[in-house]
């Protein structure tokens, strides 16, 4: 073999190890990522989906204007509402609408300091099990280190939005005596409580939300460690 051969067959070898390596880069898995990296990633993600959702939501019609999240009246009261509605006094329940999603979006900003506890102090089982997880993952996440402590948070804020509609206690004063006859789930027989409930599905799903964006598309965040760890896992 001459000179100019070898030369040829040396850039060939040295041309497909690089291809191979370059292939190898971009087939990484989930069980070839560090722990550091799997939950670093993660965390990157979930702080970002969190802060997001909560300034998507807490702001005027963050509850009210959003098809997806927006409050409805539980279904018992919705039944009475049209028949109120019948009799001239739509602009009433329209005013408990309103004031129970703009008792909602008053409550999600005090989520932040909570949502982002939870992140930091995630274990590699947490962020392993959730990069691993479905669609629900994220959800099932925030709602087992979080629902309870956001609960006790946002009742307070939702009561005093809804107490200044009278219809609000006549409801809680009904449905109360409908529950007991098992006519109204016991979650809804107060109103407040069924809006505290109500913000939190609605804040877990906008994280939720954010998250399968960071899934589908961790290039456009324009951060390395996401694009590294769903990168792995898509």
């Amino acid at each position: 073999m001459d000179r100019r051969q070898f030369n040829s067959v040396c850039v060939s070898w040295l041309g497909l190890l690089a291809s191979l390596a370059v292939q190898q880069a971009h087939a990484l898995t989930l069980a070839d990522l560090s722990n550091a990296d799997a939950t670093k990633g993660l965390k990157t993600a979930l702080e970002k989906g969190a802060l997001s959702a909560v300034n998507l939501l807490g702001t005027p019609d963050g509850f009210l204007g959003n098809e997806k999240v927006r409050i409805p009246l539980p279904g018992y009261l919705e039944d009475a509402a049209k028949w109120m509605r019948t009799f001239g006094q739509g602009a009433r329940v329209d005013e408990l609408v309103t004031s129970m999603n703009r008792g909602a979006e008053a409550a999600v900003p005090m989520a932040k300091e909570l949502l982002v506890k939870a992140v930091q102090t995630m274990s590699v089982t947490d962020a392993k099990g959730i990069l691993a997880g479905g669609e629900t993952a994220v959800t099932d996440f925030f709602a087992s280190k979080t629902r309870p402590a956001l609960a006790t948070k946002f009742l307070p804020v939702v009561t005093k939005a809804t107490e200044k509609v009278g219809l609000a206690d006549k409801y809680n004063q009904v449905a109360g005596k409908a529950s007991e006859l098992g006519l109204v789930k016991k979650e809804d027989a107060n109103i407040q409580q069924y809006v505290t409930g109500k913000a939190l599905d609605g804040l877990f799903l906008m994280i939720s939300e954010e998250e399968k964006k960071i899934r589908q598309n961790p290039v456009a965040y324009g951060s390395a460690i996401l694009t590294k760890v769903f990168g792995a896992i898509r």
